[in-house]
């Protein structure tokens, strides 16, 4: 224990100290706002209730809707046309009697009378290829929307509906109370879209070389909205940015396709004897037992000879899901498939790829590895994979994601080369996408209304298993790279947009429709938090135990925020409020620097503080009771005696409490401190953080000390510390690993360092 410590006296420090945290006095004024950076985020929250537990678990009461589907679908790949019918069968859980159900109707954001590009502001391009202007104003408006041609009961009876957009609501024939089921059936078809041409999150790529297509199916089929104790109906309009809220269910699909096409989807193959061929098979139970390289189901040989074929006759492919949120799939004759089995926890799931000859040789090396890597890497930050397989599909210009199947980006050029751009970018988007199988596939958020629940929860997921991956298969970095050079989570990495204008940077907790930098807001940010919050802040231990918690917590369920925050503080014990009020409800940013630092020495002489205080309360100096004074460096006080250090003997008062207090053995471990420094920390930027500072001694050695986020809390501009050091400090450096996101490092060091200028640095290397 150091002596300082202990010497509740007079001591310059401690007034120092104290005197720093008194801020002025509080506004009194009547209806003064409490502007504290550590109070409680009960104004923001929701008040806990039967639904929603204040722990941030589910309530006793908690319910969910189920939407069980039975949908017959077929492809028509002359006309690039989808057609189907489907039997919905709701199951209303809720304690509420329902009147109408509200159905998702997202393809109509295609539709030709949509409303999707009129809230764009875009005007005339100055500049633009010629292929962007004829698709600008040359070429026919394409028509996508939804033709619904019936909606019945199950006798056959037509039901009334009302399409509003891309929602449509269905009148019920009678109240469905609490517990009661309803079937009714639907029949619609729509034209597919291009998706590398009108864009889109499903559609199809055509091949002119070859006159194929290439389908990734989605959002195909009328899907039920999410109705719950949050926001009832949550019947938001799909503007074609946020994405999608619902129930889950049961899904029992056939799709028909081309005879000659490979397809895989959301669920279990349950044909599989009808639509493989012997060949294929054997390959298919060869690759269950192939734990470390893909097995090839269908070969490129085999691709590039079903690519000349175009059969006319037909194959249905059945399938059936259990308790998924949606269903896609993806078919094309051009398909190479290959997979490979990956032990997650006490089961074995299949590992998958989809891609086209275009795809290699990068797809038939990587794909599935990375999902393989992912699957595992995901399941030991939050739980097992439940899903029985995970479907890698490969789609020019797409990163989407669906239960067990998603599409990705990342084609090497025409001669089979590939930039480490583009490698790393399909490793990552492949990461992210099979990583949405977690959030929100079976933590379902609502990506509607809180766009960073899924995409900042899974961004961060992402840098997680990408770290993994480069280390579980180092082969697949660059020579230069010694980790996976991630986009997104490190802290630096979001300061250009944290010091950005504050003019178009909206705090996380926006709706995504309505958020500036979309990516930098919904993605960057929430990540690169989560990353602090577990790497500085809390700790791998306590974050890691808590964040596995929330996703167990609410596997197959609907969390919102709230439930998020109270169970990250739940299960940790840490008040984080501070935290998610910082980086999540505002757009402060991170600025911590050193104001001064200002070194001492012990004397038993009075100082002239001490002498001012004598002075001013009337006291006789030589009769106070033994003290112990800090002369600042420099001052006129300062002696040679003094300026050889502390010495016990020379100081009756350290003297006297070794002797009292400590045995011999205990006074020989004493550690008699003989430098003290008072540095003073100040905050220009607005967000609440710890303070990470290195001490470097002029023996070479250094040490690095975390003062929590809670230093602040009595004063929000600059907070002291007294540094007591038996080795002379040489320098001091606040967050010298770049952990907080701080977006001027100028004020970061004692003595302050000299930046160059751009200029100062470019002269500089013209003079090498």
């Amino acid at each position: 224990m150091k002596i300082f410590k202990l010497l509740c006296l007079a001591l310059l420090f401690t007034s120092v100290s104290t005197y720093a945290q008194i801020d002025t006095k509080p506004d009194r004024k009547p209806g003064h706002v409490n502007t504290n950076k550590f109070r409680q985020l009960y104004n923001e929250f929701s008040t806990p209730n039967m639904y929603r537990s204040a722990s941030g678990a589910p309530g006793v009461a908690y319910y969910q809707q189920q939407a069980d589907y039975k949908m017959n679908i077929e492809l028509d790949d002359l006309n690039a046309k989808i057609s189907g019918d489907e039997v919905i069968t709701y199951t209303n859980n809720s304690p509420d009697v329902l009147t109408y159900l509200w159905l998702q109707l997202d393809q109509n954001m295609r539709a030709k009378d949509s409303k999707s590009p009129l809230i764009e502001s875009r005007g005339v391009a100055k500049a633009t290829s010629t292929s962007q202007f004829a698709s600008d104003y040359l070429t026919q408006e394409f028509d996508g929307g939804f033709n619904i041609l019936e909606v019945k009961d199950v006798s056959g009876k037509s039901l009334t509906y009302t399409i509003n957009q891309t929602m449509m609501r269905v009148e019920l024939p009678q109240p469905l109370k609490s517990g009661e089921k309803f079937s009714f059936s639907i029949k619609w078809w729509y034209n597919i879209n291009n998706h590398i041409k009108d864009g889109g999150r499903s559609g199809y790529e055509y091949f002119p070389e070859d006159g194929n297509r290439a389908y990734v199916i989605a959002q195909f089929y009328p899907r039920m909205a999410v109705y719950n104790d949050v926001e009832g109906w949550q019947n938001s309009q799909f503007w074609g940015r946020d994405e999608f809220a619902l129930p889950f269910g049961n899904y029992e699909v056939n799709i028909t396709v081309p005879a000659d096409h490979i397809l895989d989807a959301t669920g279990k193959l349950m044909n599989r004897k009808e639509v493989f061929s012997k060949k294929m098979l054997q390959r298919y139970e060869k690759a269950k037992k192939s734990f470390d390289e893909p097995v090839l189901i269908v070969t490129q040989e085999e691709a590039e000879k079903a690519e000349r074929g175009f059969s006319k006759a037909k194959k249905t492919w059945k399938l059936y899901a259990e308790n998924v949120r949606d269903f896609a799939f993806a078919t094309s004759r051009k398909f190479i498939w290959d997979m490979m089995a990956v032990k997650v926890g006490d089961r074995e799931v299949m590992a998958v790829s989809l891609y086209p000859k275009e795809g290699n040789p990068l797809w038939e090396e990587w794909s599935t590895k990375v999902v393989a890597s992912t699957l595992k890497s995901y399941s030991k930050m939050t739980f097992d994979y439940p899903y029985h397989k995970a479907i890698s599909v490969h789609a020019d210009r797409q990163g989407m994601e669906y239960p067990m199947i998603c599409w990705n980006y990342g084609r090497p050029e025409k001669d089979g080369t590939y930039s480490d751009r583009v490698k790393y970018g399909m490793m990552g988007v492949i990461i992210h996408e099979v990583g949405h199988n977690f959030f929100p596939m079976i933590v379902n958020s609502d990506e509607r209304q809180w766009t960073w629940m899924d995409e900042g929860l899974n961004t961060f997921l992402q840098y997680v298993a990408e770290q993994d991956f480069g280390e579980a298969y180092p082969e697949a970095l660059s020579p230069n790279d010694k980790k996976f050079p991630s986009r997104r989570g490190p802290a630096v990495n979001i300061i250009p947009y944290m010091e950005g204008n504050q003019d178009y940077i909206a705090p996380i907790m926006s709706k995504g429709l309505n958020t500036y930098q979309f990516g930098n807001n919904a993605y960057g940010k929430p990540a690169t938090a989560l990353n602090i919050l577990r790497e500085t802040v809390m700790g791998r231990e306590l974050f890691d135990y808590a964040f596995k918690e929330y996703a167990r917590r609410w596997m197959f369920k609907h969390p919102t925020p709230e439930d998020f925050f109270r169970t990250m503080e739940d299960a940790s014990a840490f008040d984080l409020d501070w935290f998610w009020r910082g980086w999540f409800y505002t757009t402060d940013w991170v600025d911590i620097g050193i104001k001064e630092v200002t070194k001492f020495y012990v004397s038993s002489e009075p100082n002239q503080y001490m002498k001012d205080v004598a002075a001013r309360r009337g006291l006789d100096i030589n009769n106070l009771s033994p003290m112990v004074f800090m002369v600042e460096e420099g001052a006129d006080e300062l002696t040679e005696t003094i300026k050889s250090g502390i010495q016990a003997e020379d100081i009756p008062t350290l003297q006297e409490y070794l002797m009292d207090n400590f045995t011999k053995e205990e006074r020989q471990n004493i550690i008699t401190p003989k430098y003290f420094y008072n540095v003073i920390f100040e905050k220009p930027g607005g967000l609440v953080m710890p303070i990470i500072v290195q001490y470097n001694y002029v023996d070479g050695t250094s040490k690095t000390e975390t003062y929590p986020a809670e230093i602040w809390r009595l004063n929000d501009r600059q907070v002291s510390k007294a540094i007591p050091s038996q080795k002379e400090i040489s320098s001091i450096v606040v967050d010298p690993n770049n952990e907080t996101a701080d977006i001027d490092t100028s004020n970061n060091a004692w003595p302050k360092r000299i930046e160059q200028s751009q200029f100062d640095s470019f002269k500089s290397k013209v003079q090498e």
